[in-house]
């Protein structure tokens, strides 16, 4: 594919301002990679060494000042207008709609229009499936599934019985939607299974990465909201309530019957206490621990969890013991020498 210049500037309603508006554009890449013939984009900090790069063309924020021979596009926002070139030179290959001979589709299953189920799929009894979803090999779809529009179901997926997927949801490779909650009873150091009865229930427009797994509730559900996007090899427990638009990096290890508010992220490695209110547009940082309950709107680290701020100085005095300690030892030198006399 090829695109001058000023077409790519119309389509993403940006504004050249400098550059042959005729360039062609090929194709597009990371600032270090791209070359000559392709488009990349700068933000602060990096809008300093973007003229070192071998890209023909680098789109950067508009109002933003750049030092460099490059084509430049200016537009409100880099990543945003990266993302939706790469869906213009790179789009994903498209599978063709059709139940491959080698899957297996109960009889009672429903299966939207265009839908694609390649070879060695196993769609269960009674399993609801929506228009022009995608279903690849080795996928098991289990009995009372609902799967909405638009999904896309990547290999080894497992959906147990009775969840619900909502539209345009992404599952990627090894993902276990509703496998069961752990809980057990303990009595006389012997551990009884609680059965989990529940079912988990995701929204529209999420995503869910390689291995993770979401835990049926033990009764009701376990709901991941709209919008939510959750990283490979995340856990989230049986009976907890992710709410619309947050964020888990990989790692995130999320304990039963926890609710989440909306547009909060966990950072790598960060992990939760059971039975706890979370609030909503809060980030924790990366392996930040949290044991008890948080309002809205904060930014925590560490553990035990606390604002961000706080330990930042905790762990900036925390670097000064080492000295510390030296003193000490001087002082009670000092103090025993001035004893002797």
């Amino acid at each position: 594919m090829e695109k001058t210049l000023q077409e790519l500037a119309d389509a993403l309603e940006g504004k050249i301002l400098q550059g042959d508006p005729q360039l062609v554009i090929q194709g597009v890449n990371g600032l270090e990679e791209a070359q000559a013939n392709q488009i990349s984009f700068a933000v602060p900090p990096y809008l300093e060494v973007a003229g070192k790069s071998h890209a023909g063309a680098i789109m950067i924020p508009a109002g933003a000042q750049f030092e460099g021979s490059q084509a430049i596009i200016a537009v409100e926002n880099p990543r945003a207008c990266f993302a939706r070139l790469l869906a213009l030179f790179r789009p994903p290959e498209e599978v063709k709609g059709g139940i491959s001979q080698y899957a297996f589709i109960h009889p009672s299953a429903r299966v939207g229009k265009n839908v694609a189920v390649l070879p060695f799929a196993y769609v269960a009894e009674d399993a609801e499936i929506g228009d022009n979803t995608v279903i690849y090999p080795h996928v098991y779809v289990g009995r009372h599934v609902k799967i909405g529009s638009d999904c896309t179901l990547y290999s080894n997926v497992t959906v147990r019985e009775n969840c619900v997927l909502g539209n345009r949801v992404i599952l990627q490779a090894g993902a276990v939607i509703g496998g069961d909650g752990f809980g057990y009873i303990t009595a006389d150091g012997k551990h009884t299974k609680v059965l989990q009865t529940g079912n988990v229930v995701v929204g529209d427009d999420v995503e869910i990465g390689c291995n993770t797994c979401i835990d049926r509730a033990t009764v009701d559900s376990t709901v991941i909201g709209k919008g939510t996007k959750i990283d490979n090899l995340v856990h989230v427990g049986h009976n907890d309530i992710i709410g619309e638009n947050c964020i888990l990096v990989a790692h995130v290890g999320i304990s039963g019957s926890v609710t989440v508010g909306n547009n909060t992220t966990f950072g790598g490695q960060a992990a939760t206490a059971g039975h706890l209110k979370i609030g909503s547009n809060c980030t924790f940082a990366g392996r930040t621990g949290i044991i008890s309950d948080v309002p809205d709107n904060v930014i925590w680290a560490g553990f035990p969890a606390q604002p961000h701020v706080e330990w930042l100085r905790e762990q900036a005095q925390v670097r000064k013991l080492g000295d510390l300690m030296k003193k000490v030892r001087r002082l009670e030198k000092t103090v025993k020498e001035l004893e002797k006399k």
